[in-house]
C-alpha cells in the first residue's frame, strides 16, 4: 500500500508532516542538505535573536555618533544598518538565500524576541532572502511583577499584526502555554493574521549548583513527557482556528508523531530527536508513520484530528471530564 504523506502547512504544500524546527544543524549547508534529503517536509532555520540585530543597530549608531562632525563627503562610506557588512544579521540571511537555493522544500526564517523593535525590519529581510514563511519567536518571561499579564497579550498581539502587515509570505507563531487563558491568547494571534501557531516554546529553566554556590544555565534536549500539554491543546484547538497547528516538543520516536496528528496538528516539529540521532533520523520517524497507516488503513488526512476534542464537545467540560477520569484512574492504580 502506497501512502500519501503530502499535507499543507502556512497554505505551503509539503511532501511530509514532519519539520525539522530551528536547531544547530541547520547552521551549515550540509545540515540543511541532509534534512532535506531524510524527507522532511520543511526546515526552520535557527533562530536570529532580537538582541543580536539591537547590538548591530547600537553599533551602527556609535559609528555614526564618532564620526558625525566629519567631512560630509566621508559620511558616503558609513556601514548603514540594513546592509551590517560582515554582520551576524547579514551572514544569516545569507545563509538563508544559500539554503532556500540548495533545496527543493520550504526554508523557513526565525526571529526570536520578546519586544516590539526589530521584528518588521528583519522580517522584510528574511522574505527577500528567499524564506518561504517567517516563524516569530516569542520567548517572553515577564519578570517584572509590575507587568500585568494583558500586557504581556497585547505586546505578543501587536507583534504579530505589524510582521503580518510588513510581509507577503506566510507568518507563524511559536509561542508559550503560559497565559491564564492559553485558548483566548491562541484565538487572539489567530484573528490578528497568524498563519500558524506552534505549540508550545520551551522555557529553559535553570539549574542550582549546591556545592559551588552557583546558578547553572543551560540547554536540555526534550523528553517524551513534554508532549502532554501541546498534545493536549492542540487536540482542544484543532478545527476551531484558521491557522495552522504545528506541535512541538517530546518528538523521540515515531509513535509520538502519530499522537501529535490524532490529537489534529496538521505538522509535527523535531529538533531534539535530530540531535540525538541525526538528521537521517527523520527518515526513521516517516518510515514508522507510513508503516501505521498502512496497517490501520488510514491516510493522513483521515488520522488528522481522529482523537481531537469533538467539535460539538465544551473544552472545558471535556478537558475536566479527563481529569476527573485520569485521578480516578489513579485512584485504582496507586490505591485511595
Amino acid at each position: 500500500m502506497s501512502v500519501d504523506l503530502s499535507t499543507t502547512y502556512l497554505g505551503l504544500g509539503l511532501r511530509s508532516p514532519l519539520v525539522a524546527s530551528a536547531g544547530p544543524i541547520q547552521q551549515n549547508l550540509d545540515g540543511v542538505r541532509a534534512l532535506a534529503d531524510s524527507g522532511v517536509g520543511a526546515i526552520v532555520m535557527y533562530s536570529l535573536f532580537e538582541e543580536q540585530v539591537r547590538h548591530e543597530e547600537a553599533r551602527q549608531a556609535e559609528i555614526e555618533l564618532e564620526y558625525a562632525d566629519s567631512f560630509a563627503e566621508s559620511l558616503s562610506f558609513f556601514p548603514t544598518v540594513t546592509s551590517n557588512a560582515g554582520g551576524i544579521t547579514n551572514e544569516y540571511l545569507a545563509h538563508l538565500e544559500a539554503s532556500a537555493k540548495a533545496v527543493d522544500i520550504p526554508v523557513i526564517g526565525s526571529l526570536n524576541g520578546a519586544t516590539n523593535g526589530g521584528w518588521v525590519e528583519t522580517a522584510r529581510r528574511m522574505q527577500d532572502a528567499g524564506a518561504a514563511a517567517v516563524e516569530c519567536n516569542i520567548y517572553m518571561v515577564p519578570g517584572d511583577l509590575s507587568t500585568a499579564g494583558s500586557e504581556v497579550e497585547e505586546r505578543h498581539v501587536e507583534i504579530v499584526t505589524a510582521v503580518r502587515e510588513a510581509v507577503g509570505i506566510p507568518v507563524a507563531v511559536k509561542l508559550s502555554p503560559f497565559f491564564s487563558a492559553p485558548g483566548n491568547m491562541i484565538s487572539r494571534l489567530d484573528a490578528a493574521g497568524a498563519d500558524g501557531l506552534v505549540l508550545f516554546n520551551r522555557f529553559l529553566q535553570p539549574d542550582i549548583d549546591v556545592e559551588k554556590l552557583e546558578v547553572v544555565p543551560g540547554v536540555w534536549l526534550s523528553h517524551r513527557s513534554d508532549s502532554r500539554i501541546p498534545l493536549t491543546w492542540i487536540a482542544s484547538l484543532s478545527g476551531r482556528l484558521h491557522a495552522s497547528l504545528a506541535a512541538t516538543s517530546g518528538v523521540e520516536t515515531s509513535d509520538d508523531v502519530i499522537k501529535y496528528l490524532l490529537a489534529g496538528a496538521d505538522v509535527v516539529m523535531t529538533t531534539s530527536s535530530l540531535v540525538r540521532h541525526g538528521a537521517s533520523y527523520a527518515r526513521a520517524l516517516l518510515n514508522g508513520l507510513e508503516e501505521w497507516l498502512a496497517r490501520k488503513e488510514l491516510t493522513l488526512d483521515q488520522t488528522r484530528g481522529l482523537l481531537a476534542v469533538p467539535a460539538d464537545a465544551s473544552s472545558s467540560e471535556y478537558e475536566r471530564n479527563g481529569y476527573v477520569a485520569a485521578l480516578e484512574k489513579a485512584k485504582s492504580t496507586y490505591g485511595a
